[in-house]
């Protein structure tokens, strides 16, 4: 390798290097719901907000379901607010299995495949399909996909160096949007087998 190639690989080495580390948000499951299903289940009550989360003006709810599947049911299942259009139960492989559901994984909002799933509280119970396991994904902001290099629908590399389990996630989706806050989105399952901790940061590569 001549010495112009080798400067402008040290250069590409120090750019990708000097580019922020991201955030790593550790979802555990939840849902999302619509008006209409947010009556039914919780019928002349207010959604009550339990602690913000990092991306602006979303929040946990007070409010949880059980979910129910044919083999088993997981209680205590969080309300993610404000309210949306569709409504959506994203859970990890491990619940799934517990479950005895065949959901996909599949980005937030394609719901074109998703599971069944019976949500319950004790004023209601009802079915929809819209349970999905999440596929990774990389909110940012339009300034950091411009820093980062890259758009809407990007598939990424991400390396997580972490204690005796350093991984590489590919195909990580991009999701940039002029109000995210930079932060990936990983289940629990994905977190675990990475060793990955609230505190954990990763790299585009």
């Amino acid at each position: 390798m001549d010495r112009e190639n080798i400067k402008a690989l040290v250069r590409q080495v120090l750019e990708e290097m000097s580019k922020p580390e991201v955030p790593i948000g550790i979802s555990n499951r939840h849902l999302h719901l619509k008006q209409e299903d947010y009556d039914k289940l919780f019928p002349n009550q207010p959604v009550k907000k339990k602690k913000d989360l990092k991306q602006p003006g979303e929040f946990a709810a007070e409010q949880t379901v059980t979910i129910v599947g044919p083999k088993g049911e997981i209680p205590n299942v969080r309300l993610l607010a404000p309210l949306r259009k569709i409504s959506q139960v994203e859970i990890s492989k491990t619940d799934a299995f517990k479950l005895g559901i065949n959901a996909p994984i599949s980005l937030s909002g394609d719901l074109s495949e998703a599971a069944d799933i019976t949500l319950k509280t004790k004023d209601a119970s009802i079915t929809i399909k819209g349970c999905i396991i999440a596929k990774r994904h990389i909110h940012m902001s339009d300034k950091d996909a411009d820093t980062f290099g890259v758009k809407k629908g990007d598939s990424v590399q991400v390396e997580v160096n972490t204690p005796q389990r350093k991984t590489i996630f590919d195909d990580v989706i991009v999701r940039p949007n002029k109000n995210f806050v930079l932060e990936m989105h990983i289940d629990t399952d994905e977190a675990n087998a990475a060793n990955v901790s609230p505190t954990t940061k990763c790299r585009i590569i």
